[in-house]
């Protein structure tokens, strides 16, 4: 919601003013004079100054201007020349190049990605680079970025979205204990992009319970990546429930930041969040994990004062709910 406008307030009336104020023309004169003597204080008074004291102006200096509102360097746009530059690059550098000017928002670079992606399978590799890209992207707050990544994920894996290769991950989940968490992980990620979304959903709901840890942390970070609203109930459960810390923790994330559910889809998870805090069976660290998971949510703070989150969702859900 906009905040409203303050009134206009009337013009003083020149007849009500003292006799003793100035007219403009003769105030503008002394206004200068000010400016200008101020100007060369300033001047003397860096001139004058130790250089240790100098050195302490420019830091804070500098970080004054690191708390501003973001100064574009230029237009965040691919120019024609880069686009014919990208045009004749190896499928690996084609990747690499689009998916960073993705993560920096570039007009123009999804476009390209959905162009080339399909010539990129079996033509690009999980090389250092790629994949720390990929990571960054995965954690990008616009889930059109994340999507891209995902896209990718499948080419720098050659798997093809097509239900064979569902079929294939699902054959190495019951046949290669040492590939599953791999495999639960990317078959989350065929199903976020339209392959086989049931199978892959049913399967990683059977492995939410396995008595491998890994195994359940990947079946919880695949669910996640579905990102559909079914998804939400298995995270919260694990979250309450697994046994591992670290499961919890991923369910967690899940919910709050990670993975492919909207911010429209988190703010649903809440009023259980809400009734988590309450909960005695908790640990203090999953417990501090809860409200970690309201403040990424909903964008505020309220600490860790469960009837003061509480009221807070009570007056402002509304109003989070109509902006999504």
């Amino acid at each position: 919601m906009s905040s409203p406008q303050p009134q206009n307030s009337p013009s003083p009336d020149s007849a009500a003013l003292p006799e003793s104020t100035p007219s403009a023309s003769e105030s503008v004169p002394k206004r200068v004079a000010a400016i200008l003597a101020l100007v060369t204080f300033s001047i003397f008074f860096a001139a004058a100054m130790p250089a240790p004291i100098r050195a302490a102006w420019a830091h804070f200096a500098l970080a004054w201007q690191l708390r501003d509102e973001p100064v574009p360097a230029f237009p965040a746009k691919l120019s024609d020349h880069e686009i014919e530059e990208i045009a004749e690059m190896a499928p690996q550098d084609q990747a690499e190049r689009l998916l960073e000017r993705a993560i920096n928002h570039y007009d123009g670079a999804l476009d390209l990605i959905a162009k080339y992606i399909d010539n990129w399978y079996g033509q690009i590799e999980m090389q250092s680079k790629f994949s720390s890209l990929l990571t960054t992207a995965l954690n990008s707050n616009d889930l059109r970025v994340r999507a891209a990544a995902l896209e990718l994920e499948l080419a720098g894996y050659n798997l093809p979205k097509r239900p064979e290769s569902a079929d294939n991950l699902m054959e190495r989940i019951r046949t290669e204990p040492s590939a599953k968490p791999w495999a639960l992980w990317m078959l989350g990620v065929l199903a976020n992009r339209g392959v086989e979304p049931r199978k892959g959903f049913n399967t990683l709901m059977d492995h939410r319970h396995d008595p491998e840890e890994q195994t359940r942390y990947w079946a919880i970070e695949g669910l996640a990546t579905i990102g559909t609203d079914e998804t939400i109930h298995p995270l919260l459960e694990a979250f309450r429930s697994d046994a591992s810390p670290l499961v919890r923790e991923r369910a967690a994330c899940g919910l709050a930041q990670s993975g492919m559910l909207t911010r429209e889809q988190r703010l649903r998870a809440v009023p259980e969040l809400l009734r988590m805090t309450d909960d005695q069976t908790l640990d203090a660290t999953t417990r501090g994990w809860v409200f970690q998971a309201l403040r990424d949510i909903t964008g505020t703070n309220m600490g860790t004062d469960a009837n003061a989150w509480r009221t807070w969702w009570s007056q402002n859900h509304h109003k989070l709910e109509a902006r999504n």
